[in-house]
C-alpha cells in the first residue's frame, strides 16, 4: 500500500464569533471528489470514494478523532503534537465530498488562525493508504483505499514534487496493528535471518543503504 495525498484548493475560511466574545475558525468546502481524473493522475470510483467517507464519518468524524495536522507529515499517521483542527462534518454532494473543519486552540492551530487572520489562501489534502492500478494511462485508487487525515495546506499551489516523490514513492504494511515503512520492515526481516557472526557486518550494510535510500 502506498501512501496516497490529494490537494484541493476549493475552499473557503469562516470566523464566527463565540458565546464568550472570542472566535471560532473553521475551513469548509471540497474535501475529496470522485470520478475525475486529478492534477496527480488518479481516479477514485464514486463507490470506493463515498464508502470510504462513510466509513471515516462514523468512526472518526461522529467521535470526534477527525483530526488533521498542518502540512502533511513524513507517514500515515496522525502526530498529536502538530494537530490543528478537527474535521466536525463530511456530506455528499454528488461525485463530491463536502466537509467543515473547526480550527483548534493547539500550537499549530494558533499559527492556522493568525494565516487566515493575515488574509493567507488555505486548501485541504487529503491523507490516506491504498493501491493503485493503472487503466488506459489513469492510476485509479483501488478498493483498498483507508482514508487517514485530512490536512490544512498553507500553499495548495505549490508543486506536490515532494510530497508525490518522497512520501508517496514509499511503500507501508501492517504490522500488529501499526503502520511500518514496507522498506524498514525489509531490513529487519534481513537482520533476523542474519547469522550471529556476520550480524554486525551485515547490520552496517543495511545502514548504509537506508541512507543511500534517503
Amino acid at each position: 500500500m502506498k501512501l496516497i495525498t490529494e490537494t484541493i484548493e476549493d475552499t473557503e475560511t469562516l470566523v464566527e464569533s463565540n458565546e464568550s466574545g472570542g472566535k471560532n475558525y473553521f475551513i469548509k468546502g471540497i474535501m475529496m471528489e470522485a470520478n475525475t481524473v486529478n492534477r496527480n493522475g488518479r481516479m477514485y470510483e464514486s463507490k470506493i470514494l463515498m464508502a470510504e467517507a462513510r466509513r471515516y464519518t462514523t468512526e472518526y468524524v461522529d467521535k470526534k478523532r477527525a483530526l488533521g495536522e498542518l502540512n502533511h507529515p513524513a507517514g500515515p499517521t496522525v502526530n498529536l503534537d502538530r494537530v490543528s483542527h478537527m474535521i466536525t462534518n463530511l456530506s455528499e454532494s454528488g461525485t463530491q465530498v463536502l466537509g467543515k473543519a473547526k480550527i483548534m486552540d493547539t500550537p499549530m492551530g494558533r499559527i492556522v488562525k493568525n494565516l487566515i487572520d493575515e488574509g493567507a489562501k488555505l486548501g485541504v489534502s487529503s491523507r490516506g493508504m491504498g493501491s493503485l492500478e493503472k487503466r488506459n494511462g489513469v492510476n485509479y485508487v483501488k478498493e483498498d483505499f483507508t482514508l487517514a487525515a485530512i490536512d490544512i495546506v498553507a500553499d495548495p499551489s505549490a508543486p506536490n514534487a515532494f510530497v508525490n516523490g518522497i512520501l508517496e514513492g514509499k511503500e507501508w504494511i501492517w504490522d500488529n496493528g501499526f503502520l511500518v515503512e514496507k522498506q524498514i520492515a525489509n531490513y529487519e526481516k534481513q537482520l533476523k535471518r542474519t547469522p550471529r557472526r556476520k550480524l554486525e557486518e551485515n547490520a552496517i550494510k543495511l545502514f548504509s543503504d537506508f541512507l543511500r535510500r534517503i
